[in-house]
């Protein structure tokens, strides 16, 4: 049993039905040089469940504080059903990527179930005609709540679920769900009196190590070094956002985006992604009559895990206000 830290459990109560706070992937896969050519969901589902064990957060649910007391638990009663949480779908007939786009929103703005283990698992078929890939390749898309894990964690866990060579060795051995003794709610709430007693000695932690940091960002501030973002234009996606989603995606060959990189001294393939994305910005508000003066700021996600936390779940994570730079027209 594992309790959530401030960050992970932010994401819980941040969360409202037009605003689910689950993170998601997708992954298209070309079973043609698979063995026999074909990966059956029943191979998907072993491969999954097979791995858990490396995995805990994925037979994981919440155990909530009476009250809303104190932060909620992670735990484990030692019982995992994957054909839950992986499920089976396809496209109609014909197959083709709107098709694939209009199937993922729609799972997308759908919210996870907080009984059960915060993820879920959908691969699609039928995506036969899908430019650019071979007929009969088949989807994974996945969601997962970002109380459980931010983008660092959710990459490793993609990691343990592959493998680079069709020859790797699978592990057939039956797989085991860790079973956590649950409290019930007299002890919760014991444990979140006690929380509660330690936590002014956990906030003078907290201010001991971010007081210098604040202060190093002021003295850089005011020699110039940093700079604060005035204030954001009010543009049409500043609006509140409803329950539904569009998806869609471009692909770009990661060839051309450092040769783009190459192109400019000190640039990074950062720097080229915020360029498309405050381009592409740029040119739809300009269309549309609506192009601000001042640049559109962007939130960039910063992964601050240190070496020693690899294979953690869970946030540790910052961010950053960055300007896309939609107010220059040159895009170098």
């Amino acid at each position: 049993m594992r309790q959530l830290s401030g960050l992970d459990a932010s994401f819980l109560y941040l969360e409202t039905a037009n605003a689910p706070m689950h993170i998601s992937s997708l992954a298209i896969y070309d079973q043609s040089t698979a063995r026999g050519g074909k990966v059956r969901f029943k191979d998907i589902i072993e491969n999954t469940t097979n791995r858990i064990k490396r995995l805990p957060i994925l037979s994981r649910h919440l155990l909530t504080v009476p009250l809303g007391l104190d932060h909620p638990y992670w735990v484990s009663d030692g019982s995992f059903d994957p054909e839950f949480h992986i499920r089976h779908i396809a496209l109609p007939a014909p197959g083709d990527w709107r098709q694939l786009c209009i199937q993922i929103a729609r799972l997308h703005a759908r919210p996870l179930d907080r009984s059960r283990p915060l993820w879920e698992m959908y691969v699609i078929e039928g995506l036969d005609n899908v430019k650019g890939y071979p007929p009969g390749c088949f989807a994974i898309f996945t969601k997962m709540h970002h109380a459980a894990v931010d983008g660092a964690s959710g990459m490793e866990i993609t990691a343990a679920l592959h493998d680079l060579s069709p020859d790797a060795h699978q592990n057939s051995e039956p797989y085991e769900v860790e079973s956590d003794r649950t409290p019930g709610p007299l002890e919760l709430v014991l444990r979140s009196q006690l929380n509660n007693i330690r936590q002014p000695f956990r906030m003078i932690s907290v201010a001991r190590n971010t007081v210098p940091g604040f202060a190093r960002a002021y003295a850089r501030l005011r020699k110039g070094e940093l700079h604060r973002i005035p204030d954001v234009p009010r543009i049409r996606f500043n609006a509140a956002v409803s329950a539904h989603r569009v998806f869609d995606a471009a692909r770009f060959p990661l060839s051309d985006i450092k040769a783009i990189k190459n192109a400019v001294p000190g640039a990074t393939v950062n720097d080229v992604a915020i360029t498309l994305c405050g381009g592409g910005l740029r040119r739809y508000l300009e269309a549309k009559g609506e192009l601000p003066e001042a640049s559109l700021v962007a939130m960039a996600p910063i992964n601050v895990r240190d070496p020693s936390e690899k294979g953690t779940a869970g946030n540790v994570v910052s961010a950053m206000a960055v300007l896309l730079r939609s107010d220059i027209e040159d895009p170098a």
